[in-house]
């Protein structure tokens, strides 16, 4: 090392042509995917390497992207996205929060995790019924990498009273857009793309992303 180089200066130097994502869930892959469009980087999924989810046992959706991303780098030896989100309903104090994937009791299970919220929500009044998506994505170069880079995005909404739409995932049926008017799965995915919690997440990471790639 020269006497003028600073330790860790050149951490982020070489370009990323390939990231793993820390998720196992097509439809997360599939939306990061179009997202990154010509990023100039290829986005894997973790299952393509017999990767497992790891365990989240963060208390905020920083945490556990963090650990995401740390087990999908470590375990694949790649730079890894990890991305951790969920929905926040105002009237259940927050909830599902960072249960979201399992709130109806099975990983991953939309109509369970949609059919318990909308138990949870019964005789809510409309005006009462206000959420926000949430979304955080946290990009590691390596598993012990000092300066993760961090994006958050948020999408505010209220939930209806019945599922509508066919496109998206998870809890898109039930989430409303006001300014759209129709609900998250009834949005053509391009536009989806552009107003969604992960979109804006993925466009603050994007800013970010000439330095790092």
């Amino acid at each position: 090392m020269g006497s003028g180089e600073v330790p860790g200066a050149n951490l982020h130097s070489d370009p990323i042509s390939e990231l793993v994502l820390a998720s196992g869930n097509a439809g997360k892959l599939a939306e990061l995917r179009q997202l990154l469009g010509d990023g100039g980087a290829s986005l894997r999924a973790q299952s393509e390497f017999g990767v497992v989810d790891v365990e989240e046992t963060g208390l905020t959706f920083v945490e556990n992207a963090l650990l995401k991303a740390r087990h999908a780098a470590r375990a694949t030896g790649l730079p890894a996205l990890g991305d951790d989100s969920g929905l926040c309903v105002d009237a259940l104090g927050g909830a599902p929060g960072l249960h979201s994937a399992r709130y109806g009791g099975g990983h991953g299970d939309a109509m369970r995790n949609i059919a318990r919220l909308l138990r949870e929500l019964d005789g809510v009044p409309e005006a009462a019924r206000t959420a926000r998506f949430h979304c955080v994505l946290v990009l590691l170069r390596t598993p012990d990498d000092p300066q993760p880079v961090i994006a958050e995005g948020s999408w505010h909404g209220r939930i209806l009273a019945a599922p509508r739409g066919a496109h998206g995932f998870g809890y898109d049926p039930v989430f409303l857009d006001p300014e759209n008017a129709c609900s998250a799965a009834e949005l053509e995915p391009a536009i989806k793309n552009a107003i969604s919690h992960r979109g804006r997440a993925l466009a603050v990471l994007k800013q970010r992303l000439p330095e790092i790639l």
